[in-house]
């Protein structure tokens, strides 16, 4: 069978497709304000580089805070479900997820069987999330892609306290007042962010090993941190981008 998953976000649209349980092909492009458009170009890109169409998907299932704008999905699943059943079928011992989206953040723990015992999400709050990287890049006139080795680089992490965008926005830019390198500012951002997502996977339990999805899990500062503060080592797969839409397709065929 061939199914497809569609993963759209709040900044990034997602498409992966399966055949006879083999993922054959993934890809990314921005959601913007049609989701309707945002799904539909992805998918016929991915689709025709795969010399296929709609038509021949088995069953489609989408996933995202733009799932129900899908038409052509079978149905509808969430994220928390996705995210999970693409973690597992990376690494079929995974037994927990930190997923770092573009406008919220989820901490999931799996039974054995790669059930869903528990999550926690934040979805009221900018902050630890793909958005609250991207202001501290404008306020820094960073490029958000360097900000991981970047991070690397401090010497001495500057001091973020807030945990609000807004306020933390304002640390940064007093930070730059005082002439503090970037790097430093950075890191310090990055033990920011840790701080907030370690906090949520520690209330809902999770246990190694554990896989990072979404798109900040490219960025090994926000990776490093929080291996520091959870004391364990976090998996990232080159697919953690996708993992949602790959969850999707996976949880296709099984329906």
């Amino acid at each position: 069978m061939i199914t497809l998953g569609i993963d759209i976000g709040s900044i990034t649209t997602k498409a992966a497709v399966m055949k006879d349980g083999a993922l054959i092909g993934t890809r990314v492009g921005f959601t913007g304000y049609n989701i309707g458009k945002a799904w539909r170009h992805v998918t016929d890109e991915l689709l025709t580089e795969l010399g296929m169409d709609l038509s021949t998907m088995g069953k489609i299932v989408s996933t995202g805070y733009g799932r129900n704008g899908v038409d052509a999905a079978h149905k509808a699943i969430t994220e928390i479900t996705c995210h999970a059943a693409g973690a597992r079928f990376s690494d079929p011992h995974v037994r927990s997820v930190i997923d770092i989206g573009g406008q919220d953040s989820k901490a999931i723990f799996m039974d054995e069987t790669g059930r869903v015992n528990d999550f926690v999400m934040n979805d009221k709050c900018a902050a630890g999330t793909g958005r609250f990287l991207e202001v501290m890049a404008r306020a820094l006139q960073v490029d958000l892609e360097d900000f991981g080795d970047m991070s690397l680089q401090a010497e001495n992490p500057g001091k973020i306290s807030s945990l609000c965008t807004v306020f933390a926005e304002s640390e940064v830019i007093s930070l730059i007042s005082k002439g503090e390198k970037r790097e430093n500012i950075i890191a310090g951002i990055h033990e920011s962010i840790a701080t907030r997502i370690a906090a949520m996977a520690n209330r809902v339990g999770v246990r190694p090993p554990l896989m990072m999805t979404g798109g900040v899990a490219k960025n090994v500062g926000v990776v490093k941190a929080l291996e520091r503060k959870l004391g364990m080592e976090i998996v990232v797969s080159e697919s953690a981008q996708v993992m949602g839409a790959i969850g999707a397709a996976v949880l296709a065929a099984d329906a």
